[in-house]
């Protein structure tokens, strides 16, 4: 956990933190230790407060539910899972199965995992168990036999959590925690424990992902770490614990940043200072040809692989932004001019090169990428500038980079601040949107109106339903969206799709397309059919991304919604908003839209439109449908 900064005195943190009796302050003050560097003491009573705090409803947001099942001891682990989980931004309400009794609460529609109904079930298997029953002299066939059968039971207790609710189901492998009994030669014989084990990973692997289950990766943390900083053989013979107590945090935090990553807690944008950062130097100082990049040096080529492992991020979808201290022109002429960066000006979605404070550039680096600051990583060699971001910016994550450029990629890698459950076409066009937009940007500057610049994008909206190729975009758009996303529901693929195929449900998408390119499948409405007092047709979530705001979308959308509840015999539109930290931009959106408020219930307020009303808003979209 080193990208977490550390904490000079954590006893005076957290008595200071006690002893504040505003309670926003005090929370405040104990998340900002949750993102520090802890022992498992500290984890201990830190845990303990904010207990206190969650106690607390007006402090605490809505928990989110997480089960874990094990063949293991897993109560050591609690407190870190739950101090991770305010790190990532999460409340988590934990419920722990017996002792390897995971099998029987599933089965069994009584127990008290189902009483719990989690949003998240964590299934963890041991080892030990995985290779029990094999013979050591089990040829390939029966090997491959026996690891079939165990991930096809598995298969059947993930279909059985998500039957009837939208529980996402995440799945641990396994750690070799076995002694060798015939050295290296362990991982040619089919029988061994060994060979057993990673069979049965690869196994999992691929049924995870065609099951779109997310995989917990153990076996990965350990061979990176060592199964010693994971395993201590005698914490298993004295109390069954799989995970040794020093690998709590990190556990904890592998576990907590999936759970994050499906309520679209992820990051979305990776800023990089320039000087001495990616690349080594002051360009001010030293010129273009005095830095210290590429082949050649220890330290050139440090600098080189974060430039490489930034493009790669970009290639995943991860927008990448400058947030200097520098001369812009200078700064950018090194994008230009030096044969040795792997990063080009126009990898860049956002570049902000002046002498500001960086607080303010990245408050504005955010507004340009229409994104929040909790979407935002920074990447500073300096330490004086990374506290102070750390201060004025908490939402901001800002990893504690290592005196060597050499550890600055593991450090960032490790950290996982853009953890994924999907990875879609939607991705790897990101950065080809953002351009589109930069030139979008360009184009409303020398419009003389609004309108003008609207009526000069040639817009054209695509909609239909969600088919099984817009799935898991649709199903991406609905966890991830935090902005305009109406009730802030977050659902699994099965439960998209059940709206989809369902007699009395809808799952429509959209996309929206201008004269500069396709940007893609930006939104997704979710409804169902009702018949209080008449037919009506509900909004049970819309979500829509940023990438379209300010451009009457949201007014074409609604037009294609009445004439669809119109053709399906519904006399009203009727929908819920749910307010959170979050979809505050969205507040007034149903009253803009024309509907009219009908009550509440508790937060969430009701709205309908009747149709018979209702005209067309003008907009300077044409619409068609297709793909």
């Amino acid at each position: 956990m080193n990208w977490l900064p550390p904490v000079a005195d954590f006893r005076a943190e957290l008595q200071a933190a006690r002893a504040l009796a505003d309670t926003p302050l005090r929370q405040a003050r104990l998340v900002a230790l949750a993102g520090c560097r802890l022992n498992t003491v500290e984890t201990i009573q830190l845990d303990r407060e904010l207990a206190r705090l969650a106690a607390d409803a007006a402090a605490a947001p809505r928990p989110v539910k997480l089960a874990l099942l094990a063949d293991a001891t897993v109560d050591h682990l609690l407190p870190a899972i739950r101090v991770a989980g305010w790190r990532h931004g999460l409340t988590l309400q934990l419920h722990v199965g017996g002792f390897g009794q995971w099998r029987a609460e599933i089965l069994d529609p009584a127990s008290a995992l189902h009483a719990f109904e989690p949003d998240f079930v964590l299934l963890a298997p041991g080892a030990h168990a995985a290779a029990a029953g094999v013979a050591l002299t089990a040829d390939e066939a029966q090997a491959q036999q026996a690891c079939d059968a165990i991930v096809d039971e598995l298969g059947a207790a993930w279909a059985r959590l998500r039957q009837g609710r939208a529980t996402v189901v995440l799945q641990q492998n396994l750690l070799d925690t076995g002694a060798p009994l015939f050295g290296q030669f362990d991982a040619l014989l089919p029988g061994s424990p060994a060979a057993l084990v990673a069979r049965l990973n690869a196994r999992l692997a691929v049924a995870c992902r065609e099951a779109g289950v997310s995989l917990l990766d153990l076996a990965r943390a350990a061979a990176r770490d060592g199964r010693d900083a994971w395993f201590d053989r005698g914490r298993w013979l004295q109390a069954k614990m799989a995970i040794a107590p020093q690998a709590a945090t990190r556990y904890a935090d592998l576990l907590v940043r999936l759970v994050a990553a499906h309520r679209g807690r992820a990051r979305k944008c990776l800023v990089l200072d320039l000087d001495n950062t990616l690349w080594g130097g002051v360009v001010g100082d030293d010129g273009i040809a005095g830095l210290r990049l590429g082949q050649g040096s220890a330290v050139g080529e440090a600098h080189l692989a974060l430039q490489q492992y930034a493009k790669a991020l970009a290639g995943r979808g991860i927008l990448l932004a400058v947030c200097s201290k520098n001369d812009p022109a200078l700064a950018e002429s090194v994008f230009r001019e030096h044969p040795e960066m792997a990063l080009r000006r126009d990898d860049i979605a956002a570049f902000v090169a002046n002498w500001d404070d960086k607080a303010a550039n990245l408050q504005r680096i955010a507004g340009m990428l229409n994104i929040g600051l909790d979407s935002l990583v920074f990447v500073d060699d300096n330490p004086a500038e990374r506290a102070r971001i750390r201060a004025s910016l908490p939402a901001v994550a800002v990893p504690e980079l290592p005196p060597d450029p050499a550890g600055y990629v593991d450090c960032i890698a490790e950290a996982g601040y853009f953890e994924a459950v999907s990875f879609t076409d939607e991705d790897r066009a990101r950065s080809r949107y953002y351009a589109a937009a930069s030139q979008r940007a360009e184009l409303q500057g020398g419009a003389q109106s609004m309108d003008e610049f609207l009526r000069g994008l040639d817009m054209v909206v695509r909609h239909g339903p969600v088919g099984a190729l817009e799935l898991e975009r649709a199903t991406q758009l609905v966890n991830k969206t935090n902005q305009f996303n109406t009730t802030t529901r977050r659902l699994s693929a099965h439960e998209v799709r059940r709206y989809a195929d369902g007699p009395h449900t809808l799952a429509l998408q959209f996309r929206l397309l201008d004269r500069l390119g396709d940007n893609g499948l930006v939104s997704v409405v979710l409804l169902r059919d009702r018949a209080e007092d008449g037919v009506a047709l509900d909004i049970d979530l819309w979500v829509m991304s940023c990438r379209v705001f300010g451009r009457g979308f949201e007014h074409e959308i609604l037009n294609i919604l009445a004439e669809t509840a119109r053709r399906r015999g519904a006399a009203e539109l009727r929908a819920d908003f749910v307010p959170s930290e979050r979809n505050g931009v969205i507040a007034g959106l149903f009253e803009q839209l024309g509907f009219q408020p009908i009550g509440d219930n508790g937060a969430a307020s009701r709205w309908r439109l009747t149709l018979a009303d209702h005209r067309p808003h003008p907009t300077h979209i044409r619409h068609e449908t297709g793909p």
